[in-house]
């Protein structure tokens, strides 16, 4: 999708009414989308069954959310916990002539999406990419034997077996207009909230209404910037009160660029297409100012060995209380994992 579309698209969404011509659409949308979930419910279609338990990070509105934040803290403090947990995801961007497939930090994202190489990049834990989640899913419980799987979204994916549902919010945009999509950014009503037992609100500068009173608030921290030639890392202060050029293409720029600025930065901003594959033209900038990205654009510019280039490092935090809270919210979903541990180790 062009940028300027897409910006134009989050605007409308993310304003006080619907796009107004789009409307005939989203009852098609509705409709639609609330067949299909019958024909789950009542059996027609089947949900595959796996014999590890799954934990799906999704969302209700179109992206920006913090799902990989999140997937990437809920697999480190599982593994601290005892579990050996595998991520799926689905790949988005990627060209590969088979899927699933394994992913690690040499992966090309060319094959198999940014997002899913910055996972096996970060996490620690084995990751698997295809638009069936279920083979995914199937390929790291028979290859890697995990315990337990993450998808990194699929909420809407029913074909797969959820345990547990994990939904994320903006605490900037919420749920916009509050309409489905096009005439709005939703792709499920806001009713959803009230079925999952976790929602997670990414920490802004406001709280999103109507969001259960219990949601659990996570942080993102911009800290630590590391170098696209040499590796060398430093203190995202370190750049305070330079001006930088910063290139990101994500669902929406505009905050990383914000957060950039909220720490002290002069950011003169370039924004591509989500997903976008750069070359070099979008990366220069003629001078030898520095210049920051995301860490999911960072995996498909590693080749490039860009001097003055580096990427910024977002980590997700919750408090201790909202961290003890989730573990043990999990842990009654958890017990196929326990059983199935006890097989493997055994």
């Amino acid at each position: 999708m062009k940028r300027w579309l897409h910006d134009w698209l989050l605007q409308r969404w993310y304003g006080r009414g619907p796009i107004w011509i789009l409307i005939p659409f989203t009852w098609l949308f509705v409709a639609l989308t609330s067949f299909r979930r019958f024909l789950y419910r009542s059996g027609i279609l089947s949900t595959a069954t796996l014999p590890v338990p799954v934990i799906v990070v999704g969302n209700l509105s179109v992206g920006g959310s913090g799902k990989t934040p999140c997937t990437l803290w809920l697999s480190q403090i599982l593994q601290e916990a005892g579990y050996r947990p595998g991520i799926i995801v689905r790949g988005y961007g990627g060209s590969s002539p088979s899927w699933p497939r394994l992913v690690t930090a040499d992966s090309n994202p060319r094959e198999v999406g940014d997002e899913a190489v910055l996972l096996a990049s970060r996490s620690g834990v084995p990751v698997a990419a295809g638009p069936r989640r279920v083979a995914a899913a199937r390929l790291l419980i028979e290859q890697q034997q995990v315990d337990l799987i993450l998808s990194d979204d699929g909420l809407q994916h029913y074909r797969l077996p959820r345990d547990v549902e994990v939904i994320m919010l903006d605490g900037v945009r919420g749920l916009g207009n509050g309409w489905r999509l096009p005439a709005g950014p939703l792709r499920e009503s806001a009713g959803r909230l009230r079925d999952a037992p976790f929602v997670v609100i990414k920490a802004g500068t406001t709280s999103p209404a109507d969001v259960p009173r219990d949601a659990l608030i996570m942080r993102l921290e911009l800290d630590e910037v590391v170098s696209l030639s040499s590796g060398e890392r430093r203190l995202l202060q370190d750049f305070a009160a330079k001006r930088v050029h910063a290139v990101a293409g994500i669902a929406d720029p505009g905050q990383f660029f914000a957060a950039l600025e909220a720490r002290g930065l002069h950011v003169d901003g370039r924004a591509l297409p989500d997903h976008a594959m750069p070359d070099t033209g979008d990366l220069l900038f003629g001078d030898d100012l520095p210049v920051l990205m995301t860490e999911k654009d960072a995996v498909k510019c590693k080749a490039m060995q860009l001097e003055h280039h580096w990427y910024v490092m977002a980590t997700a935090r919750f408090s201790e209380s909202d961290r003890r809270r989730f573990l043990s919210g999990l842990t009654p979903y958890l017990t196929k994992s326990t059983a199935t541990g006890a097989a493997h180790n055994g």
